[in-house]
This record gives structure tokens, sequence and C-alpha cells, in this order.
């Protein structure tokens, strides 16, 4: 099937899904029925927040024009393949999200990606991708029970999968259009949420070429502060606080001058050099991350800490697990972050909701981070 073809199927299954309006190449910009604000907020300082991915384009290759017009023909040769269907069960992602409204979990970071229909760009939809009514229908049902809901698209180069052909264009006029427009949906559909996470991690050539990525894209220095700022004013023009990874800080000096205080960051540390979390004996690769939570405290940004239940390669390669990472983290922060910019925490199991082993490891994490928090 060739490439038009395919957005074509995916834009009818989202009107035979509910979306109630044409979404084919060449149609009018649908119009996003107003919504209510969400109903639920989680206390400042009191986050309790998981990641899941409804999308999972963020880390793939996304074939170039010259690979051809048909899609699955084009991305044989990519290691990194995006996927065309929808990689999410409508009946574990509940039993997920239900899992957390159970251990008190108030906010759920949705990794957005090509899993979420966008009026104003069509053809990112793939095959499976939720409707405006579906999503919204979601969010209510989370509200329902306590749970904010925050959007996430990630934009850094190394996560924007999801783009389609703009992964091919950053730092243009039609991508800067391109991040204004999937903004600006994602405001409307989630009723404007107070926060909006754009992710910005692993943006190095290095990390592209050692996941074997075909086409390597990085911005460096002003050209990556540039776009940065492009995506923080278009968030604060709609009312809500940009949220972003905080990797680039661990290298960068001029992060602290440089960086919108507005932005919350989310420095994230998952010992994958075993180094612990005692900083009178952490002397490894891992260091500079666990330091970081100290400086941007004492910098005064804001902070939601992330941790994870996910196995990194050093610990795969080991046998070992990670299930006691999130134990450590929680403590750590509370004695080393102030109380005025220690916003809460974040958990990433860092799975799809796609099968029961992961929904286990998901929901392990969940049950992880509970116990942390009330330890």
């Amino acid at each position: 099937m060739d490439r038009r073809n395919f957005i074509s199927s995916a834009a009818a299954g989202l009107v035979a899904a509910g979306m109630g309006i044409s979404c084919a190449p060449g149609a009018r910009k649908p119009r996003i029925p107003k919504t209510h604000p969400q109903t639920a907020q989680a206390g400042i300082g009191d986050i309790r927040s998981v990641l899941l991915h409804l999308g999972n384009n963020m880390w793939c290759d996304y074939p170039s024009a010259q690979m051809g017009e048909d899609m699955e023909q084009a991305i044989k040769s990519l290691k990194k393949k995006p996927d065309l269907h929808l990689i999410c069960s409508d009946e574990l992602w509940r039993r997920a999200t239900d899992r957390a409204a159970e251990r008190g979990i108030n906010m759920v970071v949705i990794d957005l990606g090509e899993g979420l229909f966008y009026p104003s760009h069509p053809e990112l939809a793939i095959e499976g991708t939720w409707s405006i009514e579906k999503m919204r229908t979601e969010i209510d049902r989370l509200n329902s029970l306590g749970i904010e809901v925050i959007p996430k698209l990630n934009f850094s180069t190394t996560h924007n999968g999801w783009m389609g052909d703009y992964t091919h264009m950053v730092s243009s006029k039609p991508y800067y259009r391109m991040c204004e427009e999937v903004i600006s949906d994602v405001m409307e559909i989630f009723g404007h949420p107070r926060f909006f996470h754009i992710g910005c991690d692993e943006e190095t050539a290095d990390f592209q070429q050692k996941q074997g990525y075909k086409y390597i894209c990085i911005r460096q220095d002003d050209y990556w502060w540039k776009d940065l700022y492009h995506l923080v004013d278009t968030i604060e023009g709609h009312g809500a606080r940009p949220w972003m990874w905080s990797d680039h800080f661990w290298y960068h000096e001029d992060f602290v001058k440089r960086c919108p205080k507005s932005v919350i960051q989310q420095n994230w540390f998952y010992d994958s050099a075993y180094g612990g979390f005692d900083l009178e004996k952490n002397f490894t690769s891992d260091r500079i991350r666990l330091e970081s939570f100290l400086k941007l405290d004492e910098a005064g940004f804001d902070q939601v800490p992330c941790s994870t239940n996910w196995v990194g390669g050093k610990r795969r390669a080991e046998g070992l697990g990670a299930d006691d990472v999130i134990g450590g983290l929680v403590p750590f922060c509370r004695e080393h972050i102030s109380k005025d910019h220690l916003l809460g925490f974040m958990m990433a199991p860092w799975d799809p909701t796609d099968n029961e082993k992961h929904i286990q490891h998901t929901i392990s994490g969940i049950d992880l981070f509970a116990d942390a928090l009330a330890g």
C-alpha cells in the first residue's frame, strides 16, 4: 500500500471510530469541538505521576522520500522501523490506569506521538490512532478517578519519528508551523492543561548512531536554544507551563542562564552504572545525573524527578532488575531538593500497553512507585 492510500485508510478508520469528520488528504481542517477544563488536579508538591505511552514512534527512523512511496517497502531497510499500527490495547491501558488510581497516583503523563489524531495534520495518523472523542472520553474517565492528564509530545530529534516527513525538516519554517499547530490541537483536545511535556532528551549524534538510525539529525548551540524557545513560547502562549527532560543540563554550563525558570525540569536517574545514591561514594558515569538534582535546585528550577523499573544495558547484561531504583530516588530527592522546588515525582516503566508481559511490568512499576512515596 502506498503512503497516500495508507493515510487515507487511517483517516477512514478514524471516521469509523467516531471522529464524525473527514480527515482525508486535501480535506478542510476540521474544528475541534469546545471542551471543559479537566476536573482533577494534582497538588503542587504532591505530584505522583506515571508516564504511559500511547504512541511508540519515538524510537524509530522515518523513511526519506527517496526510499519510495510504499511505506511498507520504504521501511524495510531501517533498523528502527516506525509502527504502522498503534501499539496499545484498550483493555491493558485500562488495567494500568485503574491500578494507578488504586495506588493513589494523581497524574498520568501520556506520551502521545502518533497515538492521537491531530486535525491540523491528519497525515500523522496511523491505523488505530485515537480519535479526539476517544481521548476526551478517557480524560474524563481518568479525571473521575482523581487523575490529572498531562500531554507529552517529544520534540527531540532522537524521538520524533511520530512527525513523519517533518523529521527531515527540523528547524525549517514548515517544521515550526507544524509544531505550533499540533501543540494547539493538543491544548484544545486536553481542555487546556496547565502543563505540557516537550521531551527534548537524548539529542546527540552518538546516541542516534548507537541506536542504528539511518538519518542522524541534531541541533547544537544556538540552533538548539532557538528551537527550545519556540516551543516554550508556543506553549506559554496557550497558558500552559512547559515541562522537559533535563539531559541538556548535564553537559552544558550555559543551561542555567539560558533556560527559562518557567520550564519544569525532569532530571532522571536510573542508576545504570550502580553508583547508588551516596554522593560520597558514587564516582561512576551516573554521578553527573545525581548531582544535577542538587544543581538544578540551587539554580532555582522546579523539578519533578523521574526514575524507572526499566532494566538498562548494564543491569540487563548482568541479569539484574531495576526494582530498587525508585526506592532510592524518592528519599534522596526529598532530602536534597527544597520543598519550594520539589513539585513531585514521576515513574516511567518505559513499556507499551500491548501485551501481558509489558502490562505486568508497568503495574509493578506503579506499585514500586506508590510504595516508595509511602515510605
